[in-house]
């Protein structure tokens, strides 16, 4: 696999059918796609994604391609958590999402998560030990789940087995996409 031919991987991204910031799930989707990944969008049913920008106004909708209940976590190699204050506080209250995360960090396939995302880490508690960055207003609930936030663009941590590469807004995509490009091609297949 050469530099950026991720040809060869699956990434899956879990969403709720509203509020999931549009630039968090559309610039991380259409980038992996662009350097050949198969990309596929899992929201909470078949309804179109109504995405948001700055958590109020209308973005794009976006056509999910399965369903939290239909998706098989297994056949995948990344999981990208998106964020909207709306979407991930949502999103940690559907139990198959929580599954889904788990398969990931259980089976050591590497997490990309951002802004409000890690919301849904919390929930499903896999955090301890790690270190990590969201919105700022998580802080204290990364704490109380036994992760360690810091304020920095991307944070990419490999403790426990498990890669982790969180963002704090779409100001950080840059960095964000950098990170979840090398943890997706150090993912083996």
């Amino acid at each position: 696999m050469t530099d950026n031919d991720l040809s060869i991987r699956k990434v899956l991204a879990i969403a709720t059918n509203y509020g999931v910031e549009q630039d968090e799930l559309t610039v991380p989707v259409e980038h992996l796609r662009g350097w050949g990944a198969e990309v596929d969008v899992a929201a909470v049913s078949d309804d179109d994604i109504q995405t948001l920008v700055g958590d109020k106004n209308p973005g794009r909708k976006v056509r999910p391609d399965l369903t939290l209940s239909t998706t098989n976590a297994a056949s995948y190699d990344l999981l990208l958590i998106p964020g909207g204050t709306l979407n991930a506080d949502r999103l940690r209250l559907q139990d198959r999402a929580l599954e889904i995360v788990r398969s990931f960090t259980e089976s050591g396939r590497p997490v990309a998560a951002i802004c409000h995302g890690p919301w849904v880490l919390v929930e499903a508690d896999v955090l301890a030990g790690k270190e990590l960055t969201s919105y700022r207003s998580l802080r204290t609930d990364i704490g109380n789940a036994g992760g360690h936030w810091v304020d920095e663009p991307v944070v990419a941590d490999d403790t426990h087995g498990w890669t982790l590469v969180t963002s704090r807004n779409p100001g950080d995509l840059e960095h964000f996409l950098r990170e979840t490009d090398a943890a997706l091609a150090t993912e083996s297949v």
